[in-house]
């Protein structure tokens, strides 16, 4: 009679930024299968940025597990440190970051309110949390205290949602990996093998300190070079643009191609405070792929706005975006959106569609908030990592970066 094999433990998952990544059997796993979890394969983790960066086609579904894989690493370096975590809680700060994202719409950040207006993801992703943790019978009761900080340990919320956090640890490296744009790799194994918890909340040991100050470089370089990279910008303004004119257009009794997913946003005027069961299961529908064949049928739209608008995208001619060293006079705006109506037979409302002016922030680290980065020395005392830091940028890092800008067609550019 052969021997009985014990079950597997974990399935593993083959991951190109962190090689094999285990998701433990049973919960968490189960949480994985469902639809809500497996449409985050169909959002692209950078949005718009692909027009930039041909190779970021990685999705939410990569970075989920891989913070979820990163969070492993860092409760059991904890629990090496004798820092009592119980398998209830370890479990739930599991469940917490892998479901942080589950919320993001058709292209990540790029359409955050242009399905819902003014819904943030955090509050759909909690919202579908609340939603699971209903079909799952409670099991996400601890994971959804950590998510929203109410739990009495403040360092497993820290992991999930702070400044030096599981999710923003694996974004940095795995938007690195599939841009290509190096300034954005940084050693988060020593990061996390010198968290530490003092007093309930999240340190970092000195020894970990130089590590830190690229982490916060890094962050800087990579808004300005990825994020905030003019160009995707620019098509996400676009993107944004599509989405409102297609809902005026629809509004005003036009024509316009719409399927059942997408058009029930477009029929209903769906606040943040309607995510009632129905709701969710229809936003869980919806994906990339639905925004990507609307624009592919709305290409050809009589209306000459949302038609060229769509092959600016499709065709990737996009609005150029001109970075000015002051705020861009309204005169100035107005004169450009005048002279592209006379080009193009538009009323001046409807050039506003192509030429608009702006403002992007970037501030890498955040010094006076309620959570900074601590550092903790051996002699036992505890400073603020710009306070920490013998390199005084970290100050300068602190300070938001404001810069204005531009937009219009390249052919007025």
């Amino acid at each position: 009679m052969p021997a009985s094999r014990s079950p597997k433990l974990a399935k593993i998952i083959n991951d190109p930024v962190h090689g094999f990544i285990e998701a433990p059997r049973g919960l968490l796993l189960n949480l994985i299968d469902t639809p809500a979890f497996q449409r985050l394969r169909r959002i692209k983790q950078l949005g718009m940025s692909v027009l930039v960066y041909p190779g970021a086609v990685h999705s939410r579904f990569n970075h989920a597990l891989g913070a979820m894989h990163l969070m492993r690493q860092a409760l059991d370096t904890l629990k090496g440190k004798k820092v009592d975590i119980s398998k209830k809680e370890y479990r739930a700060a599991m469940i917490a970051i892998l479901l942080h994202d589950i919320g993001h719409g058709p292209f990540s950040h790029a359409l955050e309110h242009a399905i819902i207006p003014g819904l943030h993801h955090e509050a759909m992703s909690l919202a579908l949390m609340h939603s699971l943790n209903r079909q799952f019978r409670g099991k996400l009761d601890l994971a959804i205290e950590i998510f929203e900080g109410k739990y009495d340990r403040p360092f497993l919320h820290q992991l999930v949602s702070g400044q030096l956090d599981m999710d923003r640890m694996d974004y940095l490296i795995r938007d690195s990996f599939f841009t290509g744009v190096a300034e954005g790799f940084i050693g988060i194994d020593r990061i996390i093998k010198t968290l530490n918890v003092y007093e309930g909340g999240l340190v970092c040991e000195d020894k970990g300190i130089y590590s830190l100050e690229k982490f916060i470089l890094a962050r800087r370089l990579m808004y300005w070079q990825v994020y905030l990279h003019k160009a995707a910008i620019s098509a996400e303004y676009t993107m944004v643009n599509i989405l409102r004119r297609a809902r005026a257009l629809f509004e005003a009794g036009e024509a316009l191609y719409l399927d059942d997913t997408l058009g029930f946003f477009f029929r209903e005027s769906i606040t943040p405070e309607d995510l009632n069961p129905d709701v969710l299961a229809r936003y869980i529908r919806l994906d990339d792929n639905d925004i990507e064949f609307a624009l592919k049928k709305w290409q050809d739209h009589p209306d000459p706005v949302l038609s060229d608008l769509c092959r600016r995208i499709l065709t990737r001619r996009l609005l150029k975006l001109r970075i000015c060293e002051a705020p861009v006079p309204e005169a100035e705006v107005a004169e450009k959106r005048a002279a592209w109506a006379r080009k193009k037979g538009l009323s001046e409302d409807d050039a506003g569609y192509y030429v608009f002016a702006g403002k992007v922030s970037n501030q890498a680290y955040f010094e006076n908030s309620r959570e900074p980065i601590l550092i903790w020395f051996k002699n036992g005392g505890l400073k603020d990592l710009a306070t920490a830091s013998d390199m005084g940028n970290i100050h300068a890092l602190a300070n938001p970066v404001i810069k204005d800008y531009l937009a219009m067609p390249e052919e007025m550019a």
